[in-house]
């Protein structure tokens, strides 16, 4: 059985081709649809992640219109990218920490009614 919800199943397929993080997810989300002996715990994680991630890419988007370095030259740039890049994953994951991760709690809610999983 695999698990789809209101197209969050074509949002990780697209994440999936688009980085090894989404892949990595969307496998970790087949193996809980398939193994129902802790699926709950599982499920919840998976959601957790998942909510990291969303507010990862929409911390780059605001981050793509605002320029607060101004023009640097390609060196500086590229490691300024990385180190924003680990910056923007950090802050996504302690947001979801801080905030109780809500949307990750309303995700296994919903995935757990759709899919009878038991805690």
């Amino acid at each position: 059985m695999s698990i789809a919800i209101n197209g969050i199943d074509s949002y990780l397929g697209a994440m999936a081709a688009s980085n090894a993080f989404g892949a990595k997810l969307s496998d970790k989300l087949d193996r809980v649809s398939s193994d129902n002996s802790n699926s709950g715990g599982e499920l919840l994680e998976v959601c957790k992640e998942f909510e990291a991630y969303f507010l990862e890419q929409v911390y780059k988007e605001m981050f793509k219109s605002v320029d607060l370095f101004g023009s640097e030259d390609s060196s500086m740039s590229t490691l300024l990218d990385y180190y924003k890049d680990n910056m923007v994953q950090e802050l996504a994951s302690q947001t979801t920490e801080q905030s109780g991760g809500k949307l990750a709690q309303q995700l296994y809610e919903q995935m757990k009614r759709n899919y009878h999983i038991e805690e």
